[in-house]
């Protein structure tokens, strides 16, 4: 451990798996250096960098993310660099709220007896549902939430009757691996269940976020690598990696050299850097595909959801499939986030190609049929993270966190059991921080 404390690491990225890096490897003694592309930290789970005074506007995220009582190294993560979690994220029970009806709302207590008991007490759905609904729950708990690598979320569940596929299966797996569940993994959407529903006491809780995006770590986690050593260069692309010794253990970027490297970009990039170090690596990485999420915010003063969040039906004609009162989360305390809605469309291919405009028409003929506003809801802004997650189907290759010695990846996209979700990037930058002695 003497021999290595100390080392000179680079950290390219500063989205939530880079900054996990970083804070992990500065923890560690080892002296970072973090480049990110972007002018401000965050990755995808940023607020946007205009209207950072409330007096000019509210401060929107480039989407709404939502956190689950199981991403305990997220928390941890959050903690360690000054967030205080209860002023941050108001944590709710699981509860699949619709505009007109409940769905699933699990109580409190140990998880099997509250899955159990939310299942039977979801009377909207008939009995005989509600026991299929078990009986294959159970049957998945039997066989330790594992099923063969092929199937599909739409295989694994085909039993199930459709109202329970329409009001639960379905805006799970969207929300969980934003990808529709005729296409996404079974297999990793039964880990978020094994995780989510069964870890523990708290483990389903929905965390919603008060504060802007980047006041949840971004901003404060820069606050703490800066305070602790750390080296941050925003607006600064890394061009060129190489190693710099025979023994290919010591690396170059852009010419100034480093001990250890661990590559917290998108994959994409990751791979670009990559192409003649690793061919094959970069090859697996570039092959990954995605899914876009779009988000449209809506302002209507005055107006109220019946709860912080609720869960749409999504059709042909109707986008969104959540809808988030940003008000009710934000409190009295932002005023300028009082009447404003962010709407969300996960797997937002198709509207993707239908162009922003048109989807932003359509999820606002949504709002207004779907829920009461005070006064009429105008649309604001529509925002499209094109590459948001990568595309979680069966059987998916992702490529391995080590690429060569002294050369890591870190990512949501990295080979692991999540989906791209924030628990797995900071899983992924923290695993990436510890091996650097390795």
């Amino acid at each position: 451990m003497a021999a290595t404390a100390g080392l000179r690491v680079a950290v390219v990225g500063g989205g939530w798996a880079g900054l996990a890096a970083a804070v992990q490897a500065s923890r560690d003694g080892h002296r970072v250096t973090l480049f990110e592309m972007a002018g401000q930290l965050g990755g995808r789970a940023r607020s946007l960098s205009e209207n950072q005074d409330p007096e000019h506007g509210p401060r929107l995220d480039n989407g709404q993310h939502i956190l689950i009582g199981a991403y305990r190294q997220s928390l941890a993560l959050m903690q360690t660099v000054g967030v205080d979690l209860e002023r941050a994220l108001l944590r709710l029970p699981l509860r699949l709220r619709y505009p007109r009806h409940e769905g699933l709302r699990l109580p409190a207590g140990p998880a099997l007896p509250s899955f159990a008991r939310g299942v039977l007490a979801c009377t909207r759905w008939p009995l005989a549902a509600r026991l299929r609904l078990l009986a294959s729950a159970s049957g998945w708990l039997l066989r330790g939430f594992r099923c063969p690598a092929d199937w599909s979320v739409g295989r694994l569940c085909a039993g199930l009757p459709p109202l329970i596929l329409q009001e639960l299966v379905e805006p799970l797996c969207i929300a969980a691996l934003n990808t529709p569940a005729g296409q996404a993994s079974a297999q990793v959407f039964l880990r978020v269940l094994r995780d989510a529903l069964f870890s523990g006491p708290g483990g389903s809780d929905l965390l919603l976020p008060r504060l802007p995006l980047s006041e949840l770590l971004a901003e404060p986690a820069q606050d703490w690598l800066q305070a602790h050593g750390a080296q941050i260069h925003l607006g600064r692309r890394v061009q060129t990696l190489q190693t710099s010794d025979e023994a290919g253990r010591r690396w170059q970027l852009d010419g100034e050299h480093f001990d250890r490297v661990i590559l917290a970009c998108p994959a994409g990039e990751a791979a670009r850097l990559c192409a003649k170090l690793a061919p094959a690596w970069s090859e697996q990485a570039a092959a990954l595909r995605y899914e876009p999420i779009i988000t449209v915010y809506l302002r209507s003063p005055g107006s109220r959801l019946p709860a912080p969040m609720l869960a749409l039906q999504e059709s042909a004609q109707d986008p969104a499939q959540f809808v988030f009162d940003l008000g009710q989360l934000s409190g009295p305390e932002r005023a300028e986030a009082q009447g404003l809605f962010a709407f969300v469309i996960s797997g937002a291919a198709p509207w993707v190609e239908q162009g922003l405009a048109a989807t932003g028409a359509q999820t606002l003929a949504q709002a207004q049929r779907e829920l009461a506003w005070t006064q009429p809801p105008e649309l604001l802004r529509v925002l499209a993270e094109k590459r948001a997650t990568f595309r979680c189907t069966p059987d998916l290759r992702r490529p391995p966190a080590a690429i060569l010695p002294g050369l890591w990846a870190a990512g949501d996209y990295v080979d692991g059991p999540y989906p791209a979700t924030l628990e797995g990037a900071v899983l992924a930058g923290e695993a990436a921080a510890t091996r650097l002695i390795n």
